[in-house]
């Protein structure tokens, strides 16, 4: 009911910007690297795509407001490293339905800074340890991040992004070893690198 009631408002919202002049929108493709902070790995090893569209709206000379409904592949991994003594093998793969709400500077023509709010609805996910899956540990069906990041425009059609994406409330329904503390609680939380293509239509 709750995921119906975000769509509907993204819909209006979307509608809205849809509606209003000098909007601008396009479609998005990206790559991530991501990591999950509280569960005793380290290191951006997960790789991810984002792929979606986006809409944005000037509120002023210098000022835009932009709003994207895009899927986004996150998560963690260990890989073995002989080496090191480590022969264990992790994965975790989350995907996600995104729906970022950003305030962005337009610094000049070639910048452009961004900060906002993203909301995250779970769609799919695994975990697996040495190839056998775990399932002791449910992640939670939503969650909200914080997203800030820099566009360079390469022509009117075309920018390049990069943007880090850091969830503020823990991914897991319940508290697990390894957890660390964010802003209000124990958890586990998930962080990823952002890199984008944005195409205008």
């Amino acid at each position: 009911m709750k995921k119906r009631i975000y769509f509907l408002l993204f819909t209006l919202c979307l509608a809205g910007f849809a509606t209003a002049q000098n909007y601008k929108g396009g479609i998005k493709l990206g790559l991530v690297s991501s990591q999950v902070a509280g569960d005793t790995y380290s290191g951006f090893n997960k790789a991810g795509l984002n792929a979606g569209g986006w809409i944005s709206l000037p509120v002023g000379n210098k000022s835009e407001i932009q709003m994207e409904l895009a899927y986004i592949q996150k998560g963690s991994r260990e890989n073995p490293d002989q080496e090191k003594g480590n022969y264990d093998t992790y994965i975790m793969r989350l995907g996600y339905v995104e729906m970022p709400f950003l305030y962005r500077y337009v610094y000049n023509q070639r910048f452009n800074f961004e900060t906002g709010l993203g909301m995250n609805f779970l769609i799919h996910h695994s975990e697996t340890f040495n190839g056998e899956e775990l399932n002791d540990n449910p992640f939670k069906r939503q969650n909200l991040c914080f997203l800030a990041g820099l566009s360079i425009n390469i022509t009117d059609k075309l920018k390049i992004n990069f943007r880090t994406d850091n969830s503020l409330f823990s991914i897991r329904q319940e508290k697990v070893s390894g957890d660390v503390w964010r802003f209000w609680g124990y958890g586990q939380f998930s962080d990823a690198l952002i890199l984008s293509a944005y195409f205008r239509l």
